[in-house]
């Protein structure tokens, strides 16, 4: 059994600088983690970032942002809840902080690009093998540890090991896993903050430490519960249909949607316990028979609703007495995966958002298009920020400048990205001589 006791100034250790508290601070060093990551431009950016479906398109969506604050509180009341249950098997566990699950929590979707998974699989074909490609929890990585900044000593936040390991939902580098070869947790370029991260921790290769568990759950149930929430009532999910309980033609066309989509899919559920999962679902908690309009009853049922599963999945978790690791209720966990599908087949394939994704690719490919040219030509780096400029000068291959390209595209705002691409093709000058970046 690890002594959380005596191993506490390790996770606390931060790679480039191990001071004291300025006299006067009285926060620990996660709680100082997850302050750092608060006030970061990167993390401000999330305000105009798609969740499902962007933020521009009407006020009922989540945004990246909103998102990201309520997968902190729910990760932080995970936390103190299991701190409360089981007290005696944390130090077992190697530790649980509140405040690191918190400062994982709002770090977690910092790499999420402009457009969402859209530009995720744009701009990793764009970044081809030499460069490394591009996956957003490496890139929330890389943001955290080198690209935010609090220092000219040191590139990144200088967060503590511990919140670190944490961020870390694939915690290997890209091709080390090959179970998962479309995702992994960082890139070669922040090898040495990745294994910094990783001494201390489970030593298993591929395991993820149990505050990085309760990161991932947490990020899993807010945007499972809160999506069908947006989307019911917006009118693209129909759950007064679906709630029927005889001859639903809706639901079996649903069902067979979800198992259209996974086919040949393992390991996946079978679909009597989905459905099954599903009828309890809605038996329990759903009450609204009529599509969304808005009326006191429907926005008071609906927060209900929400409040209730979002309780019920904070309360579902516990830690395994016989093995440093989480475990969560089988069926809270099929429970979450259909709330996944509603938006899958609803709205992520609906045939509006599927056109709207073809102009989102668009614009990031013509955007990197016209970047790639001018960081290869000295005399065109006007065309960057001044910090890109700076990074163009002290870059030492191709594919060095090629990083720095999707480091900026990726590091955009929606807004941004859109005016940017409508300036480079003539069809939206500038009003004025502003940067668009600050």
């Amino acid at each position: 059994m690890i002594d959380y006791r005596d191993v506490s100034h390790v996770r606390n250790r931060r790679r480039h600088t191990f001071p004291q508290n300025p006299e006067g601070d009285t926060r620990s060093p996660a709680q100082r983690d997850r302050d750092r990551i608060l006030y970061s431009s990167a993390f401000r950016r999330l305000a105009q970032v798609t969740q499902v479906a962007s933020p521009e398109n009407a006020h009922v969506f989540h945004n990246r942002l909103t998102h990201s604050l309520q997968v902190s509180q729910v990760g932080r009341s995970i936390a103190e809840t299991l701190i409360e249950k089981q007290p005696s098997l944390i130090e077992g566990v190697g530790g649980i902080d509140p405040n690191v699950v918190e400062a994982a929590c709002l770090a977690h979707d910092l790499g999420h690009p402009p457009f969402g998974h859209t530009a995720e699989e744009e701009l990793n074909t764009l970044a081809g093998t030499v460069v490394g490609g591009f996956e957003g929890n490496a890139q929330s990585f890389r943001i955290v540890t080198k690209l935010a900044f609090m220092s000219e000593a040191y590139g990144g936040l200088d967060l503590t090991r511990a919140t670190l390991a944490a961020t870390l939902k694939y915690p290997w580098l890209k091709g080390q896993n090959r179970q998962k070869p479309k995702k992994w947790g960082s890139y070669k370029s922040e090898e040495k903050d990745f294994k910094f991260a990783r001494e201390f921790g489970p030593k298993e290769r591929f395991k993820r430490t149990v505050e990085a568990d309760l990161m991932d759950w947490a990020d899993d149930v807010t945007y499972s519960v809160h999506d069908a929430e947006d989307f019911y009532r917006a009118g693209l999910i129909p759950m007064h249909l679906l709630a029927r309980l005889r001859d639903n033609v809706e639901r079996k066309h649903f069902f067979d949607d979800v198992y259209r989509r996974h086919a040949g899919e393992k390991p996946f559920f079978k679909r009597p316990d989905l459905e099954e999962a599903f009828s309890d679902l809605v038996a329990m908690y759903w009450r609204i028979d009529e599509p969304y309009v808005g009326t006191k009853e429907q926005r008071s049922k609906m927060r209900h609703f929400t409040g209730q599963l979002i309780h019920r999945y904070i309360n579902g978790v516990e830690l395994d007495s016989k093995a440093p690791s989480l475990n969560i209720d089988k069926e809270l966990v099929k429970e979450v995966t259909i709330l996944k599908e509603l938006t899958w087949t609803y709205v992520i394939e609906a045939p509006a958002l599927a056109v709207q994704r073809e102009g989102q690719t668009a614009v990031i490919r013509r955007l990197f298009e016209a970047y790639s040219v001018a960081s290869n030509s000295p005399n065109k780096w006007g065309l960057f920020p001044a910090y890109q400029r700076e990074q163009l000068k002290l870059a030492g291959s191709a594919a060095d400048r090629k990083r720095i390209v999707i480091d900026l595209i990726a590091g955009m705002t929606e807004p941004q990205a859109i005016a940017t691409y409508r300036q480079m093709i003539g069809a939206w000058p500038a009003a004025s001589l502003e940067e668009i970046f600050r």
